[in-house]
């Protein structure tokens, strides 16, 4: 693999994972509403759920999903509802207002690290699109000449970078935002944008094709 061809994978990794989709939505979410920290963690689920997903794209199984439209649906179908109950829940969270504090409205309970976690590995592993995605993307930047696993652990490696430091941005960005947030009203209604947005993702998902 040449640099040129590295830098064109840069580019395109780039612009693709800052694009706003249910990975960052949530990253943001999280920083919003339960602090920066918190959305670290969520974070670390969404990174780690891809991660597994590119590496499994690379074994074949993107191919084999691709080839097999039965089982590509189910996974589909099962994305979509859940995307579509993390909605709901973002849509309902409840609020509560604190004056003595930075933030002066928060979220009644906070959830664990781990829930956090979870959450964020379950809402990028839903969308089975990125296995294909990854079958179809990766291949693009490879010298078939060349040994496959070094140029596919560089890729990955720099995706991993990229992907994070977006993560970062959004995080970064939602704990700002939160300072803007005074109001109990202002952060239901953020809740109820964030839901919406997650329910609109579901049915996106729910209406594509392999």
């Amino acid at each position: 693999m040449n640099m040129h061809t590295w830098w064109l994978f840069v580019t395109a990794t780039f612009f693709i994972s800052g694009a706003p989709g249910p990975n960052m939505l949530l990253v943001m979410s999280h920083s919003v509403r339960f602090g920066i920290r918190s959305a670290v963690w969520g974070a670390s689920g969404c990174l780690t759920a891809l991660l597994l997903m590119q590496t499994a794209s690379a074994a074949g199984l993107g191919v084999l999903l691709l080839n097999a439209p039965a089982v590509f649906n189910v996974l589909r179908w099962a994305g979509a509802i859940y995307l579509a109950y993390l909605g709901y829940k973002v849509f309902r969270a409840p609020v509560q207002s604190h004056a003595d504090m930075n933030q002066a409205v928060v979220n009644s309970k906070k959830p664990t690290p781990w829930i956090l976690y979870k959450t964020g590995f379950m809402t990028a592993a839903s969308n089975p699109k990125a296995l294909l995605f990854a079958a179809a993307f990766f291949p693009q930047f490879l010298n078939s000449a060349l040994p496959q696993l070094p140029q596919f652990g560089i890729l990955l490696t720099t995706f991993i970078v990229i992907e994070t430091s977006w993560y970062m941005v959004y995080a970064t960005g939602g704990h700002k935002l939160s300072g803007y947030l005074k109001q109990t009203s202002v952060l239901k209604m953020f809740n109820r944008v964030t839901g919406g947005a997650f329910i609109g993702f579901a049915a996106l998902m729910a209406g594509m094709k392999a």
